[in-house]
């Protein structure tokens, strides 16, 4: 009866201190493949998300954050950290908001990791994936890059791209949805005595746990490739497909005459085991900077 007594009394240990910093980083290797992480604040790409296989609570994340599975948090493997990304699930129109704040996924024909929580928003089950799309949100994610302690050099100010007005309509908030307002006060940049306007605009709307908001747009789900390296000549393409035989690559030509561009791809595939084998296939020839995308 004392054990049952003493056991109850028994504490959980305190989860450990957040150490949130702004992060690039060097090149780093995961699941065979070498990754160069960039400072990009107009990122938009397609491939795979998948939910985050490590979802233990209390361990540190790559920018000294402490995962939370029930936050709208993701891994990406050559974004800053941490940087905002809406991310739109392309097989159901579920669109939503998520900080990155990890490294991953460690699959390679994956584009983004997703906490649970997103995942389960988005409609994305444990140990499935779904289409979608990843874009970076611009001016959040320079308030961020702003708002914390980085041991990076000099960041370059890098205007974002124009973004397309998309029809699109609110959802209820979901069950459970939580708000957040605590808000992060921006980083004196370096030779200047006072962060500037425009990042402390951003930092504004940048809350450390992004809310709970779910939009929907039209589902616009689409093929999957997988896409070697772009040549500014069609002879070098002609040599990476070469290496690529047994996998039916193809040579495209993109861009008008006299300023062409060459990629090669294979595909589409039916499946994405489909796409899977022919990546890891691709990775196995020498070709390091293969990818799964959603055409």
């Amino acid at each position: 009866m004392a054990l049952l007594a003493l056991a109850g009394c028994a504490r959980t240990p305190p989860l450990p201190a957040a150490q949130p910093r702004y992060v690039v980083g060097e090149p780093y290797q995961i699941g065979g493949v070498w990754s160069y992480p960039r400072e990009d604040f107009s990122l938009v790409q397609t491939g795979l998300a998948a939910v985050i296989a490590d979802q233990r609570v209390g361990r540190r994340t790559a920018n000294g954050e402490i995962h939370d599975p029930t936050a709208m948090v993701a891994a990406h493997r050559t974004l800053q950290m941490p940087a905002v990304v809406t991310v739109t699930n392309l097989e159901n129109g579920l669109q939503t908001q998520v900080r990155v704040n990890d490294r991953g996924p460690a699959n390679a024909g994956r584009v983004i990791d997703l906490s649970r929580r997103a995942a389960e928003l988005l409609g994305i089950r444990p140990g499935g994936t779904a289409q979608v799309r990843v874009e970076v949100v611009g001016e959040q994610s320079r308030g961020l890059s702003a708002a914390l302690p980085s041991t990076e050099g000099a960041q370059l100010q890098i205007a974002a791209a124009p973004v397309a007005s998309v029809q699109r309509e609110d959802l209820a908030p979901p069950s459970g949805a939580t708000q957040a307002a605590r808000v992060r006060e921006a980083r004196r940049l370096p030779g200047d005595g006072r962060a500037g306007v425009a990042e402390q605009a951003a930092v504004s709307t940048a809350p450390d746990r992004l809310p709970e908001r779910v939009t929907r747009v039209a589902a616009m789900p689409g093929r999957l490739y997988v896409e070697g390296a772009t040549f500014s000549r069609r002879d070098m393409a002609d040599r990476q497909a070469a290496r690529l035989f047994g996998l039916r690559p193809v040579v495209e030509a993109q861009g008008p005459r006299g300023r062409q561009t060459f990629r090669v791809r294979m595909g589409p595939f039916n499946s994405v085991a489909e796409a899977d084998r022919a990546l890891e296939g691709s990775l196995r020839a020498g070709v390091s900077e293969a990818r799964i995308l959603v055409d």
